[in-house]
């Protein structure tokens, strides 16, 4: 049975809670009213913390929120119906993208992969190619490239897991911008440091990003810890182990990217959310661009 609204309950646990309004939902966020826990969805951003919808329904005498107290995320973002809308998308690009280099083969994934600079005879006219060249393009369309079926399944199912929860928490734009920021990171590291002429291809940078900003807003919910843990150790000993050929500068360009802009998502104070938020952003960007710029000055 729900508690009255205004009444205290008389569990003083701190710990993570099922939110009052999504049983299966752990959360460790109160309303700052009645108390009750709350997860991101039905988080209503007050002066002092967060509130349910029930109690700023009661506040304004209404029962609907008002325009300006309308439910936000963690993040401040918007609470959009369907939470994985974003992720479906993602996900059916890489899919969709997937299917073209099945049917067009080498010649289709060698204009749009991940490299430096390198000879490519297979294109037909053996020129130099890549980054170096002036092809920034490489370091955004390597993310929707994979190498083969084992590659994207397990891509696709780390984003759809990861993803959901992230976008929820976040709102879409934020969601969006965390994505794409850690994989152009993951590919600009891959850039620097990898041999001008190793192709890369695959949403690993992304979808290391997610992991870094899911362990970000873990912690700021007080969550267990140890399953993102296991999750990054995990991964991190796939990614330096030479049989699988993996390039871990993106994984780790990627992670490092995550961290950065997921810290910036949800610990930006009220007041000054948006230039907290976009500055983490841009601070990423504006080392991605820098760190293409050295680059493409060794190489040419």
């Amino acid at each position: 049975m729900d508690q009255a609204p205004g009444s205290r309950p008389e569990d003083t646990h701190s710990g993570p809670s099922s939110c009052y309004r999504h049983p299966g939902r752990e959360t460790g966020v109160r309303c700052t009213r009645c108390e009750r826990p709350i997860c991101p969805e039905c988080m209503v951003s007050a002066s002092v913390g967060f509130q349910c919808p029930e109690c700023v329904r009661r506040a304004a005498g209404t029962d609907h929120p008002p325009a300006a107290s309308r439910p936000r995320t963690l993040a401040g973002g918007s609470v959009a119906a369907d939470p994985r809308l974003a992720t479906k998308i993602l996900v059916g690009v890489n899919l969709a993208v997937f299917l073209v280099q099945l049917a067009v083969g080498d010649r289709f994934t060698e204009h749009l992969e991940l490299v430096g600079r390198a000879i490519m005879p297979a294109l037909g006219y053996g020129e130099v190619q890549g980054v170096s060249e002036g092809q920034w393009y490489r370091l955004l369309t390597a993310m929707f490239l994979h190498g083969g079926y084992v590659h994207i399944l397990f891509n696709m199912l780390s984003l759809w897991w990861l993803g959901g929860p992230l976008e929820q928490a976040l709102g879409r734009a934020r969601y969006l911008t965390l994505y794409f920021v850690s994989g152009l990171a993951g590919s600009a590291l891959t850039y620097l440091i990898a041999e001008p002429n190793q192709p890369s291809l695959g949403a690993s940078g992304a979808i290391f990003g997610l992991i870094g900003a899911t362990a970000v807003l873990m912690r700021r919910m007080r969550y267990d810890m140890r399953p993102i843990i296991a999750l990054l150790v995990i991964n991190l000993i796939f990614t330096f182990n030479p049989a699988f050929n993996i390039s871990w500068e993106a994984h780790i360009g990627g992670l490092v990217a995550g961290v950065i802009v997921g810290y910036g998502m949800v610990h930006a104070p009220r007041e000054r959310r948006a230039l907290v938020q976009y500055g983490a952003c841009a601070l990423v960007l504006v080392a991605v661009v820098v760190t293409t710029i050295l680059r493409t000055a060794q190489l040419t």
